[in-house]
């Protein structure tokens, strides 16, 4: 029987419009994302990017200082991380009945800039599957079953990261999640303790600075402290350096900052060079040998895509251009800058309430208005990082669980002249537009002359 298909192919999707496009993200995909996106201003059509400079298909160049999310410390495409992946395209990419080749030495690479005796490594895909992972490690590794996780913590949104991440707004539609999870407020060491104490948990996991909360530090001691109270309690601890590792924070890992060295840490996004997904969840050999030891055992958590050629290949150099480069050293010197010009802004105007977060993972938290207050919870930053692109060419986003607070998480290696220009650009932004009805405003005129 002769059949059709209406399958599009690759060249064919190469020469759509960007209405086409879209049309077809709208039909096949996720219709309520491509509005909310669209009224913003977030659905232009990029079709080229390099480090830190990205250009649609109007030629128009924008910087880019939302940086994947901390997925891009190296940059959009940095040359060498995609040579080293066109390297190994001759190689099988994925052969289940063999050990990789590249496996073992991206384990024996993230092991030589792991803190203390992390040195055993799990490969997946992402950081969800990375949480998930060492959430399991955790039970099998103690023989407990409770988890203790922070209120405004972001952990993913697979159904065990999902039930250790701490926002109601994407808990409650999957209700019941993982039993036996128990959320504290972050930064609260004395909470911590009681809930270590009323539970028999297996861990507890924390991001050293939390991301999606909105950029939020702990009290300086924090961390050294939660190290304390789980080796008390017997509960491990889990630090989800997913964003904030390689380099982000200023140090190669967030908890370097107080010298604190987890039972397992969790990394991804900038793990695969910004080029290849790559995730992992790593460990001491005794943590390993408990939870996954031996040949009974070994085979307990697995994944198909987990050590393929090309994710190996870009993580290796992912990390030689990290250690090469001194990127966590850069980064440290470049967010003090831009810090710096950031808290001077503020102090100059009435919009920003705070600037906080350490290296170049920063946040800009905005005051809410009396009236219109929740509208402008949910939307006042968005707002700003339309304005910000709208105006200046700027690609910046709220964090999800606090989205009253615009992240600046640009490359690592951005220059000193693009931190220049989005100073200048959020300076303009703050003192064109005042308040929530301003902002709103000014928005909706630049979305209108888009439009025409």
């Amino acid at each position: 029987m002769e059949t059709t298909s209406d399958a599009i192919t690759l060249e064919d999707a190469l020469r759509l419009s960007k209405s086409e496009s879209i049309g077809l993200y709208r039909e096949h995909v996720n219709p309520g994302l491509c509005t909310l996106l669209g009224i913003i201003g977030f659905d232009r059509r990029f079709v080229a990017a390099h480090g830190t400079t990205v250009v649609d298909d109007r030629g128009v160049e924008y910087l880019d200082f939302l940086g994947g999310y901390g997925a891009l410390n190296f940059g959009h495409n940095h040359p060498e991380i995609v040579a080293a992946v066109r390297a190994v395209e001759d190689m099988p990419n994925l052969l289940q009945a063999s050990i990789g080749c590249l496996v073992g030495p991206l384990g024996a690479s993230l092991a030589a800039i792991l803190p203390g005796e992390l040195s055993r490594s799990f490969f997946c895909n992402s950081g969800a599957e990375a949480v998930e992972g060492a959430l399991k490690l955790a039970r099998v590794a103690t023989g407990r079953t409770d988890f203790v996780y922070a209120d405004g913590s972001f952990h993913g949104k697979s159904f065990g990261a999902l039930s250790v991440t701490g926002r109601t707004k994407y808990q409650e539609p999957f209700a019941p999640l993982v039993p036996g999870c128990h959320m504290v407020p972050f930064g609260d060491v004395d909470a911590l303790g009681r809930a270590l104490d009323e539970h028999e948990c297996a861990a507890f996991i924390i991001e050293p600075i939390q991301g999606e909360g909105g950029i939020v530090v702990p009290p300086d001691g924090y961390m050294a402290a939660v190290a304390e109270k789980c080796r008390e309690a017997g509960a491990m601890l889990i630090a989800d350096e997913i964003q904030t590792g390689l380099g982000r924070t200023g140090a190669v890992f967030a908890v370097e900052h107080e010298g604190v060295v987890p039972d397992i840490m969790t990394t991804a996004k900038s793990l695969g060079g910004g080029v290849m997904p790559l995730g992992a969840f790593s460990t001491s050999a005794p943590v390993w040998d408990r939870g996954f030891g031996g040949t009974e055992r070994c085979a307990l958590h697995t994944s198909t895509f987990g050590g393929n050629a090309r994710a190996m290949a870009a993580g290796l150099k992912a990390i030689e251009i990290l250690v090469r480069d001194d990127l966590a050293n850069a980064a440290a010197v470049k967010g003090a800058r831009l810090r710096r010009e950031l808290d001077r802004i503020a102090e100059e105007s009435a919009l920003i309430k705070e600037v906080r977060g350490r290296g170049l993972m920063l946040g800009i938290e905005f005051y809410e208005p009396r009236v219109a207050k929740k509208l402008s919870a949910e939307y006042l930053a968005a707002s700003v990082a339309g304005l910000l692109l709208e105006e200046h060419g700027i690609i910046t986003a709220y964090t999800l669980n606090n989205p009253n607070v615009i992240r600046l998480e640009p490359p690592l290696t951005v220059t000193d002249e693009e931190i220049d220009r989005a100073i200048a650009a959020i300076d303009a932004v703050v003192r064109k537009h005042h308040g929530f009805a301003g902002v709103m405003a000014g928005l909706g005129k630049t979305m209108l002359s888009r439009h025409r």
